[in-house]
C-alpha cells in the first residue's frame, strides 16, 4: 500500500521531516521533527514545528505517532510540542536500544538518577520487526545500528524512512564515529534495507546538496544499490569499513552535538528546571 509522504526541510540543520499518512483514514505519522534552536542565545523556537501541525490541521489529518530514528546529534526534537498540540492520542515512538544510547550519555553528562535511561519517556519503544498500524497502513521497524546503536528505520507502506542509516546515493552513508558506532555495524544494517524490493521509495533524514545540487530526499531501493557511492552493488564490508572510518577521522562534531543529545534522550524535552526556573544544559571538557 501506498502512503501519502510530505516532506519538511529545515533548512538550518538540513533536516528533513516526513508526515506519513494514510489516504483511507487520515491517521499519520511524523518522523524526526525538528525544534529550531539559537546556539548563541540558548534560545527555541517552534517555526518548523508549527509549519507541520499547520500542514496537519489544513490537509484534515490526525496524528497517531511521533517518530525518531534514533537519539540526534545534528538538532533538538520537537516531539513533545508536536505531541501537546496533536490531541491525547499521539504517541512518541523510537527503537528498544535507545536505552543504550541513554546510559552512554548519561555518564558523559553526569546526569543523576532522576534521569531514567531505560526509554520511558516515550510510548512505545520498537523491538526490530515490531509493527504498530497506521490507519490500514503498518509501521514496522527495523533496528540498523552503526550511526548509532538505536538506530531504526521504519517501513510504511512501499516506502522506507532510513534516518542517518543511508543517504541519497551521492552522498552515501552516515558517520559511525559517535558513542558506540559501528562501520561494520552499518554494513550488516544497509544490507538490509537494499534487500527490500528494489521499487522501494527510500527516504534520507539529512541532505546537504553536494556538488551544489538541489537538496532531495527521496530515491528508490534500486537506485541506491545502482549509484550509492557507498553502497552500490559490489562493495564489500572490509572495504567499506576502511572507507567509513578514514572518512569520520577528517569529520567535525555536529555544531549542536552537545545541546541536542541532552534534549533528545528525553524524547524532546528540557531538562528539569533549577530554582530559578530556568532550565540548564551543560558542556563537559574533553568528554567528546
Amino acid at each position: 500500500m501506498k502512503a501519502d509522504i510530505t516532506a519538511f526541510l529545515h533548512k538550518t540543520t538540513c533536516t528533513i521531516t516526513y508526515v506519513v499518512a494514510d489516504p483511507a483514514s487520515a491517521a499519520c505519522a511524523v518522523i524526526d521533527p525538528v525544534l529550531d534552536y539559537d546556539a548563541k542565545s540558548g534560545r527555541t523556537a517552534t517555526a518548523s514545528a508549527d509549519e507541520v501541525l499547520a500542514f496537519i490541521t489544513r490537509n484534515g489529518l490526525k496524528t497517531a505517532w511521533i517518530l525518531e530514528t534514533h537519539a540526534h546529534a545534528d538538532h533538538l526534537s520537537a516531539a513533545q510540542h508536536l505531541r501537546a498540540h496533536s490531541g491525547p492520542g499521539a504517541k512518541l515512538g523510537i527503537g528498544a536500544a535507545i536505552p543504550e544510547v541513554q546510559e552512554t550519555f548519561a555518564g558523559i553528562f553526569n546526569l543523576g538518577p532522576e534521569f531514567a535511561a531505560d526509554g520511558s519517556q516515550w510510548d512505545h519503544l520498537f523491538e526490530d520487526g515490531g509493527t504498530v498500524p497506521l490507519g490500514a497502513l503498518t509501521i514496522e521497524a527495523m533496528h540498523t545500528p552503526g550511526h548509532t546503536p538505536a538506530c531504526v528505520c521504519y517501513r510504511i507502506g512501499d516506502a522506507v524512512f532510513t534516518g542517518d542509516t543511508l543517504f541519497m546515493p551521492d552522498m552515501g552513508s552516515g558517520r559511525c564515529d559517535f558513542p558506540g558506532g559501528s562501520a561494520a555495524a552499518l554494513y550488516t544494517s544497509v544490507q538490509r534495507v537494499l534487500a527490500l524490493a528494489p521499487e522501494t521509495r527510500v527516504f534520507v533524514g539529512h541532505d546537504y546538496g553536494p556538488g551544489g545540487r538541489p537538496i532531495a530526499w527521496e530515491s528508490t531501493v534500486a537506485g541506491q544499490r545502482a549509484d550509492n557511492i557507498h553502497f552500490r552493488d559490489g562493495t564489500d564490508a572490509e572495504a567499506f569499513v576502511a572507507m567509513r572510518d578514514a572518512r569520520d577521522g577528517e569529520l567535525e562534531l555536529p555544531n549542536l552535538i552537545l545541546p541536542a543529545v541532552q534534549v533528545n534522550i528525553r524524547a524532546g524535552a528540557f531538562p528539569p528546571e533549577e530554582k530559578n526556573g530556568l532550565s540548564y544544559l551543560k558542556t563537559p571538557l574533553n568528554a567528546l
